[in-house]
């Protein structure tokens, strides 16, 4: 175990585990937790020191997340307190010097909370075509357009906006950074969900929303370029919630399975179970095992479009076997509301968050020749 996991366990088991069925039913993360987790030295984990961060790299975030995960987080609370790890990465790597001072670093130190905004309610994954334009105008751009399903919406300081200034296609896509309390700005929020209760998913209107040209985050043009770059890491920070979901779910249910008895023994004492419990373990293991080797491809400068795709893929169907069984083998226990039944609803959205798994393999194909999208 890395100090980083055992950190953000102790963390979790601190600051998250004790409050975490408060925050479900309130259907949002209180923004002291993000304080607290910038304190303990989490939030900033894989930004250069140069904007705030500690410096570290993808390798750091997994074992933070898998240390958390570890200790009962939810997917659902990742995504909330982390919804900085989506929306900086761009004004990090290509934002100006005043944009880092005034949304990267406050963001790290937990004093703000911002949000990317890419997805469209007639769009989906096909950010190649959206549609929310953005028109200058003298020294301001104006912005009109929608947002939905957008992680952490309802709490958000700024928006990491996807616009459109240019023509049609990839080409014509930029980056805009839009404060929510600008006038013209409609949050709507949170949307009732499945799982991930405690994060908040709201939809964004933009109607005639005056934003300085000093916000385009890189040039024109570069923010289909600038999302594509950062879709390996998002996809597998998911694949380790996926994994991670499902260890924690197979800890509780092999702790279950030694203590419940019914008709005079243990629930592990028939083999049907044991064989289930061992089916669980061989799926956690095949996932995590993968995701680690694509992760250390990635650190090593190696293309891993298509195996962070089939990374992400392996780790949602491991999460959908492990959870699923987890719940089964609780029995009345896992329908009821409680930690095994969250993992159950939060795992749903991993295999549609970060490109759809119907999106993903076919741009797989594409990219290991087998045809289809490239």
């Amino acid at each position: 175990m890395t100090d980083l996991h055992a950190m953000a366990a102790e963390f979790t088991r601190r600051e998250v585990a004790p409050h975490l069925d408060d925050w479900e039913a309130a259907g949002l993360v209180p923004r002291e937790l993000h304080a607290a987790a910038a304190k303990q030295g989490l939030l900033g984990i894989s930004f250069a020191e140069a904007v705030g961060g500690q410096g570290g790299d993808l390798a750091d975030v997994v074992a933070a997340t898998e240390g958390m995960l570890a200790e009962g987080a939810s997917s659902g609370l990742l995504a909330a307190l982390f919804t900085g790890g989506i929306a900086l990465p761009h004004l990090a790597a290509h934002g100006s010097a005043d944009l880092v001072d005034r949304f990267v670093r406050p963001t790290l130190a937990g004093e703000t909370i911002g949000s990317l905004a890419i997805t469209e309610p007639d769009g989906g994954s096909d950010v190649a075509h959206l549609r929310t334009r953005a028109v200058r105008e003298g020294d301001e751009y104006v912005v009109d357009g929608a947002k939905t399903y957008i992680t952490s919406a309802v709490r958000a300081d700024f928006l990491t906006v996807a616009v459109r200034t240019g023509q049609p296609g990839a080409g014509g896509v930029s980056l805009l950074v839009v404060e929510t309390d600008r006038p013209g700005v409609t949050v709507t929020g949170p949307l009732p969900k499945m799982g991930w209760h405690c994060s908040d998913t709201g939809e964004i209107a933009f109607e005639s929303v005056r934003v300085p040209v000093d916000h385009l985050v890189g040039a024109e043009g570069s923010g289909f370029a600038q999302i594509a770059e950062q879709f390996v890491t998002e996809r597998i920070v998911l694949a380790v919630h996926g994994y991670g979901v499902a260890a924690r779910a197979l800890a509780l249910t092999a702790a279950w399975c030694r203590d419940r008895e019914t008709f005079g023994r243990p629930l592990n004492g028939r083999q049907v179970v044991r064989h289930r419990l061992v089916e669980m373990h061989r799926q956690v293991e095949v996932a995590r095992t993968y995701v680690h080797h694509v992760v250390a491809r990635h650190l090593q400068g190696d293309d891993v479009v298509a195996e962070a795709c089939l990374a992400k893929q392996t780790a949602v169907e491991c999460a959908a076997y492990v959870t699923d069984a987890a719940v089964q083998l609780h029995g009345g226990a896992g329908y009821v509301r409680g930690e095994v039944e969250r993992h159950y609803r939060d795992a749903r959205l991993l295999g549609i968050g970060g490109g759809s798994t119907e999106v993903l393999t076919d741009l797989a194909a594409g990219l290991l020749g087998y045809g289809g999208a490239r």
